[in-house]
């Protein structure tokens, strides 16, 4: 077949494709929809009155402040790092909210190993933590695969990797509100490793894609 008319054929078969939507526009429209529903449970299902009462210590305000914007700036990065043309850097965009976010939690669990000695190395209801974030962070990160299907990476695993540091973020803050007591050291060691897990498994995800 000739060039021309192997273009030829191809233009008579071509079919107009839908342009998506800026990437800041998508990650906003998806975080507002996992909001909507995380609201809903919390409201249904989480102690509010208890709640207020821990966070009324800037700690663990700041603390909170780290965990959700970490899973915000990071599924915003993955929605970026979708795009063959974007850069790379956006990977570094939720590292100074992680980091406050392990900064406050480690203060926070060892100022209640001070106060409570020995105890805050118990594991008691560290590992329903785990499952907890594990098991939101399944749905989350389904959710938001369904979401980037259309679009093309480069770096599959970067945003795979974006993708579950995202979900298990916001896992991670949602579960604040059902978490009646302080973070202990133990608490913060299954909090990570959850998050760890989440994140290495979606990596694993996007590398068998490639």
């Amino acid at each position: 077949m000739q060039t021309e008319d192997l273009i030829a054929s191809l233009a008579d078969i071509a079919r107009p494709v839908q342009r998506l939507r800026p990437p800041l526009l998508r990650a906003g429209l998806w975080l507002f929809a996992v909001a909507a529903l995380a609201s809903a449970a919390i409201l249904a299902f989480a102690n509010l009155d208890v709640f207020s009462m821990r966070v009324r210590d800037p700690k663990l305000a700041w603390e909170l402040t780290g965990t959700l914007t970490t899973g915000a700036a990071a599924i915003i990065a993955a929605f970026y790092l979708s795009l063959p043309d974007r850069s790379r850097g956006w990977a570094l965009l939720p590292l100074p909210s992680l980091a406050l976010w392990i900064g406050t939690s480690g203060y926070n669990c060892y100022r209640h190993w001070l106060t409570f000695g020995p105890d805050g190395w118990t594991i008691g209801e560290s590992a329903h933590c785990f499952a907890f974030i594990v098991g939101l962070s399944v749905p989350l990160a389904l959710a938001l695969y369904l979401t980037l299907r259309r679009t093309y990476t480069l770096t599959p695993v970067s945003v795979a990797a974006m993708g579950g540091l995202g979900v298990a973020g916001l896992a991670a803050f949602v579960l604040q509100f059902f978490h009646p007591f302080d973070v202990t050291f133990m608490d913060l060691g299954l909090h990570l490793a959850a998050v760890a897990a989440v994140v290495s498994l979606a990596s694993l995800a996007g590398k068998l894609a490639r």
